[in-house]
């Protein structure tokens, strides 16, 4: 029997050889407190046995609408659901779900559903790329639904390449966040956009060894990049040597150093709606670096280090763009000292860089980096000041993303 006081979760599952990872996932919404019934295609059963989807859900398992009819589960299920997942999501489901077609109980609920849909795609990279799905894909997104980028990777057999499905944790996370932030009664204020976010530390070499860096960690960036997601998103993160796990349908481009933070951000903020500056890149870098390592030795000298400044990468996102597209938010790091408190610091820096929104911390003592809390203060180019306590990093970037979608949807 359902728990009307748990969140209700459908789980669609797709007849994909990924389908066993949505085990994983049913175990941890289970976990978690939520009520999951899964509901999977004949398909998926060649995969994954219903004895398993029913053990692991508590609920009975069927793939046709005329099974269990008096309970009218075509249209019930889909009805009685807070947040609809279909993971794996074959080509063939979601060619199913664009075109509405309901041949079976999974695509009769997806025409059911008014909850948040997710669609978490896993197929072979040709058929992912294909003109159709690509269609189908596109008009799932305008009609509202969350379709998430595949992951890269290893898939069937000794194939590699863009369809492989996430792993378990990263689709529950973005579930999760769906759930907790409560979705339902609100839109996807994001959908259609698309948004570049850069997050982590740059490093510049001294030699192959060493190098000048930062403390940054890039989990704000990482927030903003899954919340994004979550609101609808196309995301793409340029990342600066950020050990974390990637958020289910985020694009990462690794990164090293300023300039090679320069060249993508500036190269692919063309294409995007909204920017976020929120990675820390290095101001300077080594004049002249080494190609061997710098060696110590009894009464040598200490080498000494010529800096040269590494171009602003704000400042030429903002100069590069046409009229106010994108929009761009500036981070700044700062502290008080002897000439102006952080705030003033930060308005003067807001003032010179020209972006949209400025979000400042006080990393004073070290805080902010590295933590998974957070506390800053969103300044406006209009004037605003808006104060977001300390808190967790995902709610951060929630108050960022909604000044942000304010004064695109002003505009």
């Amino acid at each position: 029997m359902t728990d009307s006081s748990r969140p209700r979760v459908v789980l669609g599952v797709g007849g994909g050889i990924a389908a066993y990872k949505a085990c994983e996932l049913v175990r941890l919404l289970t976990e978690s407190g939520r009520d999951v019934r899964v509901v999977p295609t004949a398909a998926a059963l060649n995969f994954v046995g219903a004895a398993t989807w029913e053990a692991l859900s508590g609920h009975p398992v069927h793939t046709e609408v005329f099974a269990d009819v008096s309970q009218v589960p075509h249209v019930r299920i889909g009805q009685g659901a807070d947040l609809l997942v279909v993971a794996p999501a074959t080509a063939n489901v979601l060619a199913k779900a664009a075109h509405g077609i309901a041949d079976d109980l999974l695509t009769n609920t997806l025409l059911t559903a008014r909850c948040p849909v997710v669609f978490v795609p896993a197929m072979h990279t040709e058929m992912w790329e294909h003109a159709a799905t690509q269609s189908n894909v596109a008009t799932l997104r305008e009609r509202g639904a969350i379709v998430v980028e595949p992951a890269v990777g290893r898939l069937t057999g000794k194939d590699s390449g863009k369809g492989r499905l996430p792993e378990a944790t990263q689709i529950f996370a973005l579930a999760d966040e769906l759930l907790v932030r409560g979705y339902a009664d609100r839109p996807l204020d994001l959908a259609g956009r698309s948004v570049l976010v850069s997050a982590g530390g740059t490093r510049e070499f001294l030699d192959p060894v060493r190098f000048l860096g930062n403390r940054s960690s890039g989990r704000q960036g990482f927030a903003l990049a899954e919340t994004a997601v979550a609101r609808g998103a196309s995301v793409t993160v340029v990342a600066a040597n950020v050990r974390l796990p990637v958020p289910a349908g985020v694009e990462v481009v690794p990164v090293e150093t300023t300039g090679q933070l320069y060249e993508q951000m500036t190269t692919r903020a063309v294409d995007a709606d909204a920017v976020v500056m929120a990675a820390a890149p290095a101001d300077f870098r080594p004049a002249n670096p080494l190609d061997t390592k710098i060696k110590k030795a009894p009464g040598r000298a200490a080498p000494e280090l010529e800096l040269v400044e590494n171009p602003d990468i704000l400042a030429e996102l903002v100069t590069q763009r046409t009229s106010k597209s994108p929009f761009i938010v500036g981070f700044a790091a700062e502290t008080g000292d002897d000439e102006a408190s952080v705030l003033e610091h930060a308005r003067a820096k807001l003032a010179r860089k020209g972006c949209d929104l400025l979000v400042v911390n006080d990393v004073s003592a070290g805080r902010a980096f590295d933590s998974a809390d957070n506390e800053a203060v969103i300044l406006g180019a209009d004037g605003a000041a808006e104060h977001i306590p300390f808190g967790p990093k995902a709610a951060l970037a929630h108050a960022i993303w909604d000044a942000v979608v304010q004064r695109l949807e002003a505009t």
